[in-house]
Formats: C-alpha cells, sequence, structure tokens
C-alpha cells in the first residue's frame, strides 16, 4: 500500500467517524432518526384524536420529544381529556404521556 493509499483510507475513516458521532443523540437533542420517529407518533396521536368522536376537538396541540407526548390546549371535560391521554398512550412508539389540557 502506498503512502496516498494510507492517507486517502485514514481521511474516509475520519470522515466516516465524524459523520456517524454527528447523527447520534445527546441528552438535549434529537438524532435525526428520533426526530422522523416522533413527528410519526405526533401525526397518528393527532390523527387518531380528530378520528375519536368523544374528542373530536382540534384545540388540542400534540408535541413528541424522544417518545413522550405532551398534550396541550382546551377541552370541554374532564373525561375528553381523559380519553385524549388513552388515544395517545395507545398510539405505537409512545414512552409516556404528559397531560397539559385545560377544562374549558
Amino acid at each position: 500500500m502506498n503512502p496516498a493509499s494510507k492517507y486517502l483510507s485514514a481521511a474516509i475513516l475520519a470522515v466516516t467517524l465524524v459523520t456517524a458521532v454527528g447523527c447520534g443523540s445527546t441528552s438535549k437533542q434529537e438524532s435525526t432518526g428520533e426526530y422522523v420517529d416522533d413527528s410519526v407518533i405526533t401525526s397518528k396521536v393527532k390523527s387518531a384524536i380528530l378520528g375519536d368522536p368523544a374528542t373530536k376537538v382540534a384545540e388540542i396541540g400534540v408535541e413528541t420529544y424522544k417518545g413522550v407526548v405532551q398534550l396541550s390546549g382546551f377541552v370541554s371535560s374532564q373525561a375528553a381529556a381523559n380519553r385524549a391521554v388513552e388515544l395517545a398512550r395507545g398510539v405505537k412508539g409512545v414512552v409516556s404521556v404528559k397531560n397539559d389540557m385545560r377544562i374549558k
């Protein structure tokens, strides 16, 4: 192996390692894959809430971070809030649900 090949191999290895580390998550930042997963979870939770006749409310906000879903906004009753939490927990990939909804 000539010296140019060694330097090229080392450079490719270094770039690969930097790229792999750069895509990893930290405690305060999601990786690209986690962000996509959270977006899918958010969409599924919103669809479940809007599709349910008991909670068909557009005033419920849904945010997801590392599988933890946060529900916020306004609902008409405690039963509607409980149903929204139940629907969110039923979505695959949800780790836990934080209920920050308020009753009108």
